[in-house]
């Protein structure tokens, strides 16, 4: 449906790209009408995947995608990198896993925040796709 989907791209390289695909996530939350806690939800979890995308990553990008459809509102966030990619995917969906000294909230976190998370990951190729939606008011 033309019109009702906006897109926007941003390039994960340097720690402040985090927060601009942060409030990228926000700034679509808002003009679907997304309420405050949702949008905290959701800039949360692209903070998190965002970041480790470019930690363990070496940088990748944020893709935001926003539809309306069928009375749904729905964010789509695709974190892309091209690093070593996540050797036990299990263990780092496990909450309290890390391998970097960290929370290891990362990935479950953002599993937490969002209706759905999927996970694909091999050497060179690691795609976290994420999805936030809610029935129109």
């Amino acid at each position: 449906m033309p019109g009702n989907e906006t897109h926007v791209v941003v390039l994960l390289s340097v720690p402040e790209s985090i927060i601009m695909a942060r409030q990228a996530g926000r700034s679509a939350a808002t003009e679907l009408g997304f309420g405050m806690a949702d949008r905290t939800r959701l800039a949360t979890a692209i903070s998190e995947i965002s970041r480790n995308a470019l930690r363990y990553g070496g940088g990748g990008r944020c893709d935001i995608v926003t539809a309306k459809q069928h009375g749904m509102r729905e964010i789509t966030v695709t974190v892309l990198d091209t690093g070593p990619g996540i050797p036990d995917l299990e263990k780092a969906m496990t909450p309290g896993f890390s391998t970097g000294n960290s929370l290891g909230m990362g990935l479950p976190g953002a599993e937490r925040l969002m209706d759905s998370l999927k996970v694909e990951s091999a050497p060179g190729n690691t795609e976290v796709v994420m999805v936030m939606r809610r029935r129109n008011s």
